[in-house]
């Protein structure tokens, strides 16, 4: 994030860290979103910062979360990742997605040169091109492990027919995870990606130690949820204390209410049971952790806190899936 006060510098110059940070917690993988036109957020290809934080890092595994497909032609794709693997072998993630990434459709059409939004059938294409010119164009050495994003149960179906393991975002709509999940698993064919069903669930989790300071950190999203909401761009990541005085909408807080709800929010023990529930109730194999708080110390300290008590909880539900 990009917050109020800093340039889009300074989020970068904090990228090392973060990874670091990341790694020395024993975190699994750390993804980058594509993202355009976006103050909050920031306009930087994952595929740079994946190539930054390697080089700053040497056990964890980095990569996208993800490329948005139709804005790439294929082969640019599996050349740049495919040489980000053979750079830093087996710790490259390749996910995909779709989306333009952008609210601005000047910005969209830039990015696509002038084409309109994708259909399913061209995605599809985009989707297999990456793949097939991973093995058979890039092949330089290690391949990165190829993910596909989705959020609902025609890009599950997708990865279902590739047979790709399936990041599922349940931290953008929480609504279709369970029919996600449950039409992946029905229809998976295995290939030479993946011989079973494996399930990533993303979820926004914001950790701290009492409840109120939780919410109080996770406010600065909520003024971005609902700019998003009404499809605006946003100003730079507010702090907690603008968000605290946000004139939000009545109809704002209750839809805000309701995503968090599905979320993870709270102190660890809240947190922790929360995530417990969604790995019982989806059986992922593995859960991610989206957490878009504005100070990087609070941030770090959120995903060390989970960290810490994720571990405590093996054995029960919690420990059934790796936490990355």
């Amino acid at each position: 994030m990009v917050q109020t006060g800093t340039r889009a510098v300074d989020t970068l110059r904090d990228t090392a860290a973060f990874a670091q940070a990341m790694e020395r917690l024993g975190y699994r993988r750390l993804w980058y979103a594509e993202h355009h036109h976006s103050p909050a957020i920031g306009a930087f290809p994952p595929v740079v910062l994946t190539a930054h934080a390697a080089a700053s890092t040497s056990v964890i595994r980095l990569g996208s979360g993800g490329v948005l497909a139709p804005n790439h032609a294929p082969l640019t794709v599996a050349e740049q990742f495919g040489t980000l693997a053979a750079l830093h072998e087996d710790r490259i993630d390749l996910g995909i997605g779709r989306g333009p990434g952008t609210f601005d459709e000047a910005i969209a059409r830039a990015l696509r040169r002038g084409a309109g939004p994708a259909t399913d059938a061209e995605y599809r294409q985009d989707v297999a091109a990456v793949l097939s010119f991973l093995v058979e164009e890039v092949a330089l050495g290690p391949l990165p492990e190829p993910w596909l994003l989705v959020s609902s149960t025609a890009g599950a179906a997708l990865a279902a027919a590739l047979g790709l393991p399936v990041a599922i975002a349940h931290h953008i709509r929480p609504d279709n995870t369970l029919a996600v999940v449950e039409g992946y698993r029905a229809a998976f064919t295995a290939s030479r990606w993946c011989e079973r069903p494996r399930v990533l669930l993303c979820v926004e989790t914001v950790c701290a130690p009492t409840q109120e300071e939780a919410v109080w950190r996770a406010g600065p999203m909520n003024v971005v949820k609902a700019g998003l909401l009404k499809g605006l761009s946003q100003a730079p990541f507010p702090t907690p204390a603008q968000a605290a005085v946000h004139p939000f909408t009545e109809q704002e807080r209750q839809a805000l209410d309701a995503f968090r709800a599905q979320q993870a929010v709270g102190t660890p023990e809240v947190v922790v049971g929360r995530l417990a529930q969604l790995v019982a109730a989806t059986g992922a194999q593995e859960l991610m952790l989206a957490t878009p708080v504005h100070d990087l110390g609070d941030r770090i300290g959120s995903y060390e806190l989970v960290r810490k008590h994720w571990g405590a909880a093996a054995g029960s539900a919690a420990g059934s899936a790796a936490l990355v």
